[in-house]
């Protein structure tokens, strides 16, 4: 599991959904984006500069320095606040996410620990349970995984790695979570 800390901003993101005159349900018409954080599954909303135009799944940038697309992140949000377009593109733009960054990943099925003294982390992916967990671990004393590829054929049983990630990481975006592997959870602040 990662260590997160509060003040971690995300440097690049990807788009999800671009709304050139804003939401629907608005009465502002201003460009709006919905995004994806790279390294932390953070969802944004954000607005573009003008001219500006983004395509689905493109990767940018929203770190502290000069921004050439987005204006303004606007605020974050819960995956019930993502449009259907968004939803909709989000297991694909995450599977190239996973790729892109498969060190990262592999790195999980090599040092992943327990949660408590009767769950196993990885156990927390869907699908795996003891079984496929003795043999992760098995086969991860024995030499580290070095590739997904590498896990699929030492790992026969298991589904497709970089699957299980990407529908563990949706689950944590949607929220109630016991535990968190890849994504910091959100909560609104209550007001009363």
């Amino acid at each position: 599991m990662q260590e997160y800390s509060e003040d971690r901003k995300e440097e690049y993101s990807y788009v999800l959904d671009f709304m050139f005159t804003g939401k629907s349900s608005s009465t502002r018409t201003e460009p709006l984006a919905q995004l994806i954080g790279a390294s932390w599954f953070t969802l944004l909303e954000a607005t573009t500069k003008p001219d500006a135009a983004l395509t689905i799944g493109e990767k940018v940038y929203i770190g502290q320095g000069e921004r050439d697309k987005i204006s303004l992140i606007k605020s974050r949000i819960t995956y019930n606040e993502l449009t259907q377009t968004a939803k909709g593109n989000m297991p694909a733009i995450i599977t190239r996410m996973i790729k892109e960054d498969e060190k990262r990943f592999v790195n999980v099925f090599n040092t992943a620990g327990a949660v408590n003294i009767r769950q196993h982390s990885l156990e927390l992916l869907p699908g795996v349970g003891k079984k496929h967990l003795n043999a992760i671990l098995k086969e991860r004393s024995a030499k580290p995984f070095e590739s997904f590829d590498d896990i699929t054929n030492r790992i026969p049983l298991l589904q497709d790695p970089v699957k299980l990630i990407e529908e563990r990481i949706i689950e944590e975006l949607q929220g109630e979570q016991r535990f968190y592997l890849f994504v910091k959870p959100y909560f609104h602040k209550r007001q009363f």
